[in-house]
């Protein structure tokens, strides 16, 4: 271009030079542009907003299709591994169409499950945010009559609030090997995820089939708890939305986010929209003694898990130890579950005591055997609580409380319904064991 007479060449006239980074802009502008398409929604989340960012973060790294031959090659080894299962314990098969999944088919798949956990705290969130927008940006005498602003302030709340979940999403996918490696039902289909596989195996000197072999073991045995103990799916998921009933906004993390915020520049929304959770969740008292009913119940479905595919490698998979222990070391630090859920509801997820229940897992069998071990899980009042693993010993010479005649008395449907787990107030000295509430002591 030529300067104009009498001028310097300057660096400014170029329009796009205070954006920076072109990548950056294209990545502001897209997501930007995600927001503002993204048809209006009736919840406190917009989730196509969510789906569409989660899925342009898993493409923009490389999401190819599963080839035919990796899907043979998954199918095949959950196949192998639910046979392999059928010999050291009694739940019965949780695979009907096991089946092989791109990060994108994960995110798709998985969304439904993740609505009913993160939309709890997200009303919250969105109606903090759209007042805290509302109140700033208006004088007083005006706010009154402002609803139709305050309407399009809270739609945009759950748009903003929608791209955060959707990077949560889009990162966590980029890291799971499954539908259930994360210790939650996401899915009632058994599936792995061969770009999950390969990213996991990097690094392990170990054959790849081994590796595949071995999380199939995993996937194939969370599900047959997930499919065949009829009351853990809502005993997990209620646990995470009483922590989301319980929950205050610390307002001072909102007011720093949206300080300044130019709607003009996209590098400062995409900042502003990467920068960490919109809120910051204070925990109450509440919050704790749920948040400890969850950590002793995913460790002790972790630690089931990993009893039962250690019985089942024994003997037939060389590496199987040094596997048990990168997956116990990966889910006990708190991988990217974890980092998910502080972002998505400010909630660490973490089998903090997991070895322990494995511990006490083993040690049931060796006393009661296999029949034994997994008829804990007919009835949340025979669940082991968190002072059952600073003493596992105590629990399994606990005999007399294990006598499960006295369920054939009492009718399915009723079973579950004398104390629904995971609710306020649950003290747990009703039937079995006497011991289903937890009261907020499970510390690592």
């Amino acid at each position: 271009m030529t300067d104009l007479p009498g001028r310097e060449n300057d660096p400014n006239d170029n329009p796009f030079a205070m954006f920076g980074d072109p990548d950056q802009i294209a990545a502001a502008m897209r997501q930007f542009a995600d927001m503002l398409s993204a048809p209006r929604s009736s919840g406190p989340v917009n989730w196509d907003t969510a789906t569409n960012i989660a899925r342009h973060a898993v493409v923009a790294e490389g999401d190819p299709s599963v080839m035919e031959g990796e899907r043979r090659q998954i199918v095949d080894a959950l196949r192998l591994a639910d046979l392999w299962l059928n010999e050291v314990t009694t739940l019965p098969s949780g695979i009907t169409t096991p089946e092989a999944w791109s990060r994108s088919e994960w995110i798709e798949k998985t969304i439904p499950v993740w609505k009913q956990l993160c939309e709890p705290i997200a009303a919250r969130m969105v109606d903090t945010m759209s007042g805290s927008l509302g109140s700033a940006g208006l004088p007083s005498e005006a706010q009154s009559m402002a609803g139709p602003l305050l309407g399009m302030l809270k739609q945009m709340g759950g748009m903003m609030v929608g791209s955060q979940i959707g990077q949560a999403l889009g990162s966590l996918a980029r890291e799971v090997v499954g539908s259930a490696d994360i210790g939650l039902p996401l899915s009632g289909t058994a599936a792995l995820l061969p770009g999950g596989v390969a990213a996991f195996s990097s690094g392990l000197e170990i054959p790849a089939d081994e590796i595949r072999l071995y999380l199939a073991l995993r996937e194939a045995a969370h599900h047959r708890l997930f499919q065949h103990v009829p009351w853990l799916r809502s005993h997990l998921l209620g646990a995470v939305e009483e922590y989301a009933k319980g929950i205050t906004v610390d307002m001072s993390g909102l007011e720093e986010q949206l300080r300044g915020l130019d709607l003009n520049n996209p590098q400062k929304i995409q900042e502003a929209l990467s920068g960490g959770p919109l809120l910051k969740p204070e925990e109450t008292e509440r919050q704790k003694a749920a948040l400890a009913r969850l950590e002793t119940m995913l460790a002790l479905v972790e630690g089931w898990v990993g009893t039962i595919v250690d019985a089942a490698a024994a003997g037939k998979l060389p590496s199987s130890a040094a596997l048990a222990e990168t997956v116990r070391r990966r889910r006990a630090t708190g991988g990217p579950a974890e980092r998910t859920f502080a972002t998505l509801v400010g909630l660490e997820l973490r089998p903090r005591r997991l070895r322990e229940a494995a511990a006490l897992w083993e040690a049931l069998a060796a006393e009661r055997g296999v029949e034994g071990r997994d008829a804990v899980w007919s009835h949340p009042d025979l669940m082991p609580t968190a002072s059952d693993l600073d003493d596992p010993g105590a629990f399994v010479r606990g005999g007399v409380e294990f006598d499960l005649s006295m369920l054939d008395d009492i009718p399915p449907v009723e079973r579950g319904s004398k104390d629904e787990p995971g609710k306020p107030g649950d003290s747990g000295d009703s039937g079995g064991s006497g011991r289903s509430g937890d009261s907020g002591d499970d510390t690592t």
